[in-house]
């Protein structure tokens, strides 16, 4: 068991350390190749460092690294060593890998459009800040100074994260013209439902409820040959007010076509809600099935007999 729980932490590390190099070298090449070049704005320590690069004669990429630390050293005064630990391999590789891509040659030069800047930049930092958030890290800077400012205001993270970014582009939207400021909110826009996508990405599934009065053999069905969990929920029915139970399960979209069949196939009559959820959690899901098809399988057989006796 030990050996099992030691392979699954090791998996799991891996897919950590993965997906944190991958987010912060995507979100190196996007600001790179797309943001900077075409002078698009945008929220957090980039948009400030790129505010900074217009006054100070240094690059993006190191003023980058300094917000980090600094933003780092007021995580590790206010929120402690364990905090800092979780943030500091995003704090340093970001900068680290963006001043690598502003060194490759031509990568400037990929699109001189603002408007597929806008585009390609946007769902592309939406798709990096996902990879980081869905492993529990960030690329740090601003996210840090949001949750200094939850501790000690007591202010909403969300409305934080606002208050940051709305400073952060109003600074910048001092130097740049309206329609940079278009294509900065086209960015945002972009990006936020590039993150939203990608965090609920292999999670949305579909939820079945089926009320009939065969519902006994839905349910041995469902176990059996769609291989779902089933929660069976006692119902009344409002017409008749006669004692029933309603069949429940959750099952991945590709197989919503042959739970319909199977259940009209039942009870042509049968009352059915189908509903798409964002995210499950739990056995089957995101941990291993209490019961293996065989156990599943051997149980029906028992019922079965049962019934014949």
């Amino acid at each position: 068991m030990k050996e099992k729980l030691s392979g699954r932490s090791m998996r799991k590390l891996l897919w950590t350390c993965c997906s944190i190099l991958l987010g912060n070298l995507l979100l190196g090449f996007t600001v790179a190749a797309f943001i900077i070049p075409n002078g698009v704005i945008m929220g957090g320590a980039t948009g400030l460092g790129l505010t900074l690069s217009h006054f100070l004669p240094l690059d993006t990429a190191t003023l980058v690294l300094v917000l980090n630390l600094l933003a780092l050293a007021l995580g590790l005064a206010a929120l402690g060593k364990t905090f800092v630990l979780t943030t500091i391999a995003s704090s340093l590789l970001y900068p680290v890998f963006l001043g690598i891509m502003q060194r490759i040659p031509g990568i400037t030069t990929l699109t001189d459009d603002p408007m597929l800047a806008s585009l390609f930049g946007g769902g592309l930092v939406g798709v990096a800040l996902g990879l980081l958030m869905r492993v529990g890290s960030s690329s740090g800077g601003t996210d840090v100074v949001n949750l200094v400012l939850h501790k000690w205001t007591h202010m909403p993270v969300s409305v934080a994260v606002y208050v940051t970014d709305i400073v952060i582009l109003g600074l910048q939207a001092l130097y740049s013209n309206p329609e940079q400021i278009l294509f900065g909110i086209v960015l945002l826009v972009v990006e936020t439902i590039a993150l939203d996508r990608l965090m609920l990405l292999g999670q949305s599934q579909i939820q079945i409820f089926v009320v009939s009065g065969k519902y006994e053999e839905i349910r041995k069905k469902c176990l059996t040959e769609l291989q779902a969990g089933i929660t069976m929920v006692c119902i009344e029915t409002g017409l008749t007010g006669q004692s029933q139970r309603g069949v429940l399960c959750v099952i991945p979209p590709r197989k919503l076509y042959a739970a319909q069949e199977m259940i009209q196939a039942i009870d042509p009559n049968a009352f059915l809600t189908i509903t798409q959820i964002k995210e499950v959690r739990g056995q089957g899901f995101t941990s291993e099935r209490m019961f293996m098809e065989s156990d599943i399988t051997s149980r029906k057989e028992r019922e079965e007999n049962d019934a014949d006796h």
